[in-house]
């Protein structure tokens, strides 16, 4: 590994990556494969390297599960069809339709492998009652332009959904389901992974119809109706979830730790703020460039490296035209705070390859991000305040690309401070 602080930095990234790769990390939570019908189905950014990884064990199997334009991988049996995300297109419409298919008519003798990760809530796409899909398309843009965080999201996907909130679940009974997740979500709950096709959810209408208010979102009467009526979503307590095995397999924690481990071997000192740190990109980074200096200050000089990692979901509040992502964003602030100070440098990334809507997982930044800025005549308070953190780094030469991952553990955040 390099001792270059940027380039060690993208070391740590690529294994936190590593680790949390369905082909190492899944084949402990599988069980034996079942005698009888078995049916794989699945739906997220790692789904298709899940069910790669399925029947790297199992041998081919009956299946259908939907990835991310991009992110297929070649199975025996088991068909990827690849759709929009994270808002929802006709190809992930009906591909869930024949998803749904394969779940009809199953007994109490048959066995679903269901294999969920982070993206299933744009890919798995059912609308409820009335709704389009241009008016989800439409309530899933003005959501993730919203700044609202990823529970209160998700809670109003369930309700306008005829798949999610354990509704999946539900179509498969009464044959037994196994659900493997990939967790990217604040506090690794199973309900908030995909939306939770195939976990109970306790939360009402009148939550969805709370959040949206409470967010100013206005939405089309179609989905006000269907907020008005019975919901879909199953309670916890209903029978038809009694045959229901959710296992989380990897989760963001498991990822810092392996960076930790990794960074000690650099002869770094490693603090972890969190695996599930959730808010405003801009305000956390300001934030954590107040910690660094602190640190800094407070370690004096010669001793050894002090990094700090942190995971989770952050959220940006889209008031400008640019391209960004929440990692992206939360890199330019925090240059922004730090104001070139020496010995600190940061990474900021998501861990699928893609930091919002763009096939950037993120970007690096330095005690000369600021200045190699004004060498390229780009301005950096300019381009946070026009969500443009993306074609900010792209033009200083400070993005980090990977492509397709073909997993999500969420964010990764590391400060280098020496």
């Amino acid at each position: 590994m390099s001792n270059q602080p940027a380039e060690a930095l993208r070391d740590l990234f690529q294994r936190a990556v590593e680790v949390a790769d369905p082909m190492k990390s899944l084949s402990a939570f599988l069980p034996e494969k079942p005698g009888g019908r078995v049916v794989v189905i699945g739906a997220g950014k790692a789904s298709a390297r899940m069910a790669e990884a399925v029947e790297a064990v199992w041998g081919p199997c009956e299946g259908l599960v939907i990835t991310r334009y991009g992110y297929g991988r070649p199975c025996q049996g088991i068909e990827i069809v690849e759709a929009a995300h994270p808002v929802p297109d006709e190809a992930g419409l009906n591909a869930t339709r024949r998803l749904l298919s394969l779940l009809e008519g199953l007994g109490e003798d048959d066995f679903v492998l269901a294999l969920i990760s982070g993206g299933a809530s744009a890919l798995l796409t059912s609308p409820a009652g009335e709704i389009s899909l241009s008016e989800k398309q439409l309530v899933n843009q003005k959501l993730l332009s919203s700044g609202a965080p990823i529970g209160q999201m998700n809670t109003v996907r369930k309700h306008l959904s005829a798949v999610k909130g354990g509704q999946l679940a539900a179509a498969a009974y009464p044959a037994h389901m196994q659900a493997l997740l990939l967790s990217d979500v604040p506090g690794d709950d199973p309900a908030e992974i995909g939306s939770g096709p195939t976990v109970g959810d306790q939360s009402s209408q009148d939550d969805a119809s709370a959040i949206l208010d409470n967010w100013a979102l206005e939405v089309p009467d179609t989905v006000k109706n269907v907020l008005a009526g019975p919901t879909g979503v199953i309670p916890p307590d209903d029978e038809r979830l009694s045959r229901v095995t959710n296992t989380i397999f990897a989760a963001p924690s498991q990822s810092l730790e392996a960076a930790r481990a990794l960074a000690k071997g650099l002869g770094c000192d490693v603090e972890i703020l969190g695996d599930a740190l959730e808010g405003e990109a801009r305000e956390v980074a300001r934030a954590h460039a107040g910690l660094a200096l602190e640190r800094q200050r407070a370690r004096g000089a010669g001793g050894r490296p002090l990094l700090l990692l942190s995971g989770g979901e952050l959220t940006v509040t889209r008031n400008g035209n640019g391209v960004g992502g929440p990692n992206a964003e939360y890199a330019l602030a925090l240059a922004l705070a730090l104001e070139g100070a020496q010995g600190i440098y940061a990474l900021a990334c998501d861990t699928d390859g893609v930091d919002g809507a763009a096939e950037v997982a993120g970007a690096v930044i330095g005690p000369d991000t600021l200045s190699k800025a004004e060498v390229k005549g780009v301005s950096a308070s300019a381009a946070l305040g026009e969500n443009d953190a993306h074609s900010f780094f792209e033009k200083i030469g400070d993005q980090v690309v990977t492509g397709p991952t073909l997993t999500n553990v969420n964010d990764f955040r590391a400060i280098w401070i020496e």
